[in-house]
């Protein structure tokens, strides 16, 4: 039974923090703020902020596919990590979404290791036999 309320709750995690990318990832293709004045402010202008995005959809979809939901909570933990970095030292605002979206990813990221091992061994092995 714990293993079953395990699983709903990292599934419930993963939808909600799926939808928070979402958001913020239409949000960049949209033009809205903060995104746009965020980028701006970091002087990389439109381009990053597309590739963010576009990211971030590609994060989604990793988010909801079993095999690839740590690692794609991992690659978000690590883009909140500059996320909030830019919020603080650029910005000098607060950084309490990019902080909670770190924070869900992580517990994501832990909650679903084992996975995320089973898929680097594969790779690893796959690599292996190529050479």
């Amino acid at each position: 039974m714990t293993t079953l309320i395990r699983t709903i709750g990292l599934w419930i995690l993963q939808v909600v923090t799926a939808a928070g990318f979402l958001l913020a990832a239409l949000g960049k293709f949209a033009d809205a703020e903060p995104a746009a004045s965020t980028f701006d402010a970091i002087g990389m202008g439109d381009w990053l902020r597309y590739l963010v995005g576009a990211l971030e959809v590609a994060g989604v979809v990793g988010l909801l596919v079993p095999p690839l939901a740590g690692l794609a909570a991992l690659a978000f933990a690590a883009l909140m990590v500059g996320a909030t970095l830019t919020q603080v030292l650029v910005m000098g605002g607060g950084a309490f979404l990019p902080l909670v979206l770190l924070a869900l990813s992580l517990v994501i990221a832990w909650g679903r290791r084992s996975g995320t091992a089973k898929l680097w061994s594969a790779l690893r092995s796959r690599r292996a036999h190529k050479i």
